[in-house]
């Protein structure tokens, strides 16, 4: 079931709606209730667990400890 972002031509509101069927038409702004509402562009977003054994992330801390880093060093230590 897809959410679908959508704007509100009248009065500007923007807001999502979560389609439940396939083909289901655009709905009301919940605000004013205008049925001119214009479907905005969005994008995705995609979470990835890390491998097992892989190392952790930094962003954190301030600095990470030597090793800790994919690449070796922390970007962060600076």
């Amino acid at each position: 079931m897809p959410i679908y972002e959508y704007s509100c031509a009248k009065c500007g509101n923007a807001f999502e709606h979560l389609h439940r069927k396939l083909g289901e038409s655009a709905p009301a702004c919940p605000v004013c209730a205008s049925q001119r509402v214009i479907k905005q562009f969005s994008t995705f977003s995609a979470a990835v667990a890390p491998e097992r054994g892989s190392a952790a992330p930094c962003g954190a801390a301030a600095a990470c400890s030597p090793g800790q880093c994919a690449s070796g060093e922390c970007p962060l230590s600076g």
